[in-house]
């Protein structure tokens, strides 16, 4: 999405050659303009899929799903990170490993909101080794519910999360693949 790498080049800038800091527009201040165009973008391509709900994960993919939710016209579910006294009893539960905090972390969704009927689009902001979305495919395996996609804001194609999901023939949409950072440098894949 030409839209996305122009604000990745303009506002965003790289730290070690492998962290993308989106901070300003994307998962810390929210640019809901933006957000929305990635939303059209993402229903055009997801357009034959009859989702019905869309997942992610707490909290980056908040802002973004909650935007994706409005232009779908569907309820979006949010995987919590941390046990909570008002989280149900009865939920999925999975175990998920932080790239960027390099910890893993329980993660969970009560099962009244995750079910055999849903038809799911996994959306999130970053996809580098494929730990975010591989939790929450795992919960919709526990729920029945079936993966009609999973659209990524940003992927950083020099990990191996994106080869992965499509060898396994997930419906992956990447809005912005990042191949390589040299010098402070973003280079974008080509699209094919």
């Amino acid at each position: 999405m030409k839209l996305l790498e122009e604000r990745i080049i303009k506002d965003g800038h790289t730290v070690e050659n492998h962290i993308i800091k989106v901070d300003t527009f994307l998962n810390h201040q929210v640019d809901t303009k933006l957000l929305l165009e990635m939303a059209k973008d993402a229903k055009e391509h997801f357009k034959d899929c009859q989702i019905n709900k869309i997942l992610t994960i707490e909290a980056s993919g908040i802002s973004i799903a909650s935007i994706f939710a409005y232009v779908f016209d569907v309820p979006f579910v949010f995987a919590k990170k941390s046990k909570s006294l008002n989280l149900d009893k009865d939920k999925y539960t999975t175990m998920v490993k932080s790239y960027t905090y390099q910890t893993e972390y329980p993660i969970a969704v009560a099962k009244k909101f995750l079910t055999k009927d849903d038809k799911v689009l996994i959306v999130d902001d970053f996809l580098a080794q494929g730990n975010a979305a591989y939790g929450l495919i795992d919960l919709c395996n526990q729920a029945g519910a079936e993966i009609a996609g999973i659209t990524i804001a940003i992927e950083k194609g020099f990990q191996e999360g994106g080869k992965n999901l499509r060898a396994e023939n997930y419906n992956l949409y990447s809005q912005a693949i990042i191949d390589k950072v040299e010098d402070g440098k973003i280079f974008f894949r080509e699209e094919e």
